[in-house]
This record gives C-alpha cells, sequence and structure tokens, in this order.
C-alpha cells in the first residue's frame, strides 16, 4: 500500500470516529447546557478547563516522545510501554495532589472540589487513553484507535442521557465520563495486546528517567499549550463569576466539537512526517505545505459560515438562555482557523526534534494570553476572552513561521497563492450569505456549491491534487 494511501486509511478511520464523536459531542453539548443551567455548566466548564491544564502532569509528554520513537523502531514498542505505563501511574498520584492543593488555594466551593477532584481521576485515565492511542498511532494502526474512540463517544453520550433522565445531575454526568473512559481504555489495551504487541512490564529506574528526561521539552510544551488554550475559562470563573464561564464555555463546547478534526489530523500525521525527517527531509517540507494548504481549504469557509450564522447556531443548540455566547462564537470560530494553521508547524518542529523551539514559543503566547486576559476579561467579560485567544493565535502562527522560514523550511510562492485563492473563495461565500439571507439549513448546501465553484474558477486543484486523489482511489 503507498504511503498515501496509508495515510488516508488511517485518517479515515479516524476522521470517521471524530465525525461520530462530534455527533455524540453535538447532543451532549445540547442537553447537558439545557439541563445544568448557566452556573452548573459554568461549575463543569471550569472543572474540565483545570483538569485540562493539569493532564500533562499524568502524561509529562511522554505519549508523544514514545510515539515518535516508536514510529521509527517498532522493536522498542514493548519496553517503552512496559516501563511508561507504571510510570504514569506515579505522576498521577502527584496530579491528584497538585489539583486539591490549587483549587484549596482559589477556596472553590465544596460542590466545585469534587467535582473537579472526580474530573481529575477522569483525567489520568484519559492520559492513558492517549498513551495507546498513539502506540497505535506509530504503528500506522489507526483501525483501532478509530473503534475505541468511536465505542468511547458513543457509550458517554448513552450514560449522560440516562444520568440526565434519572436526574442525577451534575455528579451523574460526572461520573460518566469516568465510567465510559474505563470501558474505552479497557478495550484499546487489550486489543493492541492481541493485535500489536505486549508491553514488557517492569520498571527500569534508568529507563524511566530517560524516558521522563527526554518527555520533559513535550511536557513543557504540553503545559504551556493547556494554560493557553484553558486558562481563559479559570481567570473568568474568578474574575466574573460561573454565569460568565457558563456562556463563553457553551461556544467553547462547540469549538471543541469542531477541533476533533485537528486531533484526527495530529494522530495520522506526527508518525508519517517523523518517519519523512528521518528518511527523507524533502517529503518532511512537502507534506507541511500541503497540510498548511488542505487544511485551510475545509476550515475558513467553516469559520466564514459559522461566523454569519452564529446566533442561529446558538439558538437552535442552547437556546434563548446562551443567547451571548453567539457574539463569542463569531470570534472564536476564528481560533479554529489559526489553530489548524499553526498545527502543521507544531508537527514538523516535534517530527524533526526541535519540540524545545515549541516550547518557548508557547511560553512567549502564555505569558501574552494571561496578560492580556487581565487586561480584557473585567473589561468585557468573555468577549475579552474570546478577543485575548484570538489575538494570542495570531501571534504564534507569526513567531512560529518566522521560525520554521529561519531553520531552512520555505515552501514556494504557490502555497501562498493558493491561500490567498481560499481566502478569496471565502470571501465572495460570505457576501453571498450576508446578502441571501437565506436559511441557515438551505445556505449549507448553497454555500458549499458556491464556495468550491469559485475555488474550481480560480484554478486552485493542480496536478499534485489530481495524483492525490488516484492514490486515494488506488488508480495510480
Amino acid at each position: 500500500m503507498s504511503k498515501i494511501k496509508t495515510i488516508f486509511t488511517n485518517m479515515s478511520w479516524i476522521l470517521v470516529s471524530q465525525i461520530i464523536a462530534s455527533i455524540c459531542g453535538f447532543v451532549w453539548t445540547l442537553v447537558i447546557a439545557r439541563y445544568l443551567g448557566v452556573n452548573d455548566y459554568g461549575i463543569l466548564g471550569f472543572a474540565t478547563s483545570l483538569t485540562g491544564i493539569l493532564v500533562v502532569t499524568v502524561d509529562f509528554g511522554i505519549s508523544t516522545h514514545i510515539v515518535r520513537h516508536i514510529a521509527t523502531d517498532y522493536d522498542s514498542a514493548p519496553k517503552y510501554l512496559g516501563n511508561a505505563l507504571p510510570l504514569k501511574s506515579f505522576f498521577a498520584v502527584f496530579s491528584f495532589i497538585i489539583t486539591l492543593i490549587i483549587l484549596l488555594i482559589m477556596r472553590c466551593e465544596e460542590v466545585t472540589i469534587t467535582i473537579t477532584l472526580l474530573f481529575t481521576l477522569e483525567m489520568v485515565i484519559r492520559s492513558y487513553i492517549n498513551l495507546m492511542n498513539g502506540a497505535f498511532q506509530a504503528f500506522e494502526k489507526g483501525k483501532y484507535q478509530g473503534i475505541g474512540n468511536t465505542l468511547l463517544n458513543t457509550i458517554l453520550l448513552i450514560f449522560i442521557l440516562l444520568a440526565i433522565f434519572t436526574d442525577w445531575g451534575l455528579l451523574g454526568i460526572t461520573f460518566a465520563y469516568l465510567i465510559s473512559n474505563m470501558i474505552a481504555l479497557s478495550y484499546l489495551y487489550l486489543t493492541f495486546t492481541r493485535k500489536v504487541t505486549k508491553p514488557h512490564f517492569e520498571l527500569d529506574k534508568s529507563f524511566c528517567k530517560k524516558i521522563t528526561l527526554y518527555s520533559i521539552p513535550f511536557a513543557i510544551a504540553g503545559v504551556l499549550y493547556s494554560i493557553y488554550y484553558s486558562i481563559d475559562i479559570v481567570m473568568l470563573t474568578n474574575l466574573i463569576g460561573n454565569s460568565a464561564t457558563g456562556i463563553y464555555n457553551a461556544s467553547y463546547k462547540l469549538i471543541n466539537v469542531i477541533t476533533l478534526l485537528y486531533s484526527a489530523y495530529t494522530a495520522v500525521i506526527f508518525p508519517v512526517m517523523s518517519k519523512f525527517y528521518k528518511n527523507d527531509e524533502k517529503l518532511l517540507e512537502i507534506s507541511y505545505a500541503k497540510s498548511i494548504r488542505y487544511l485551510m481549504l475545509i476550515m475558513i469557509p467553516l469559520a466564514m459560515a459559522t461566523t454569519i450564522y452564529s446566533s442561529d447556531i446558538v439558538l437552535l443548540i442552547y437556546g434563548s438562555e446562551f443567547a451571548d455566547s453567539a457574539s463569542v462564537l463569531s470570534i472564536l470560530i476564528w481560533t479554529v482557523c489559526l489553530l489548524f494553521a499553526a498545527s502543521p508547524g507544531n508537527i514538523l518542529l516535534e517530527s524533526s526534534h526541535r519540540e524545545v523551539t515549541v516550547t518557548k514559543i508557547y511560553a512567549i503566547a502564555a505569558v501574552f494570553n494571561i496578560a492580556l486576559n487581565f487586561v480584557l476579561i473585567p473589561r468585557f467579560s468573555f468577549i475579552g476572552a474570546a478577543m485575548t485567544t484570538v489575538i494570542s493565535d495570531i501571534l504564534i502562527v507569526i513567531i512560529q513561521k518566522y521560525v520554521i522560514h529561519k531553520i531552512g523550511y520555505r515552501p514556494d510562492n504557490k502555497l501562498y497563492y493558493d491561500l490567498i485563492k481560499i481566502a478569496t473563495g471565502a470571501g465572495i461565500l460570505g457576501i453571498a450569505l450576508h446578502y441571501l439571507h437565506l436559511n441557515m439549513w438551505v445556505a449549507i448546501p448553497v454555500g458549499i456549491v458556491i464556495y468550491f465553484t469559485v475555488i474550481y474558477l480560480l484554478r486552485f486543484f493542480d496536478d499534485d491534487d489530481k495524483y492525490v486523489i488516484k492514490e486515494i482511489l488506488g488508480r495510480n
């Protein structure tokens, strides 16, 4: 099987699972928000955001380091996994202690402390899931990761609906997350040991020390990344209150559903680009440029359409109680474009052993983000938090592209011409939807036709695109 077809096959399994996850996420986001109301939904948002920041204290960058190493040396998998699995249990205990200390320092309410500690346990289980998924990625076995992801999200949706139906409240919803993650982890571990290889369990102190030291740059980058994307909700809770957090979190959850595509992309392309760096740096550079091109082809028009129909989307999903979330959504949707613009660069740097550079970029961005949040949140509440996120994302893209250009990865001018064509197509799409005043459901097919007609007339697709399509279809 060609490398293109392998990538497409793995991407397809993971993408289909992410589509199912997006549908499930859409449903549970809708029902949870309506069931809990603004205040309790704010508590849920705080708990998931804080544990999202602290998840790195459990993983410590180990998963990313192992994926990169195993992708280039399959025989090392039993030893790496056999040491990593017990090693992470020590980090888990440390995470519980850190979380509890932070909650006590912040003088959180008892219910907030309880829910957050339970989500800390869920975070530990999710960390093990990420490790197993990483192992599947390294062996390019996206099928099993896709099945596990589908299993997780389907069971989670069922348990959330049961918790709401039986009126178990916020605590029942929290346990729904816990139990579904435990079931998914069991499936992934059993499947990996049967279909791929068995970990050789041991606790080699010197080897664990080596893994930890090599993983530190990934851990620091992960901490900064988590702080960067979650600190706004934590700061909103402390500076404004749970209601503002609930309004902001409603839009943030919708953004998270869209970014599941980002998870699918990184899961497939990271081990591939790691191999390219070792074997053929020219292919590494090509995959970087193509990734930006195809990701922007999808995300820019999606952001444009979401901005125009943000009110309709929020009213459809959450109802009038969350009407203020529409303005937040129309701003935050552009962070998705910026995230996808930056992601190929992050993977390029990490696969080429420049993870320290990624750490430095996110350190700058995190400091900038926190400082700007302190200025804008007190003045503009959740709108200020959304503005800060977009401005900070722009800073990341600028710094990252400068660094990548400086180290010698310089895509030809065609990439920039193609990005101009995409922006032109999205601009025409936005103008058309604005003046046509179509119903949102009618606008979806009409918008797709308008956008891709413009893209086709601008001659966006070239011989390389035709080759990729033929490879996927097996016609070359």
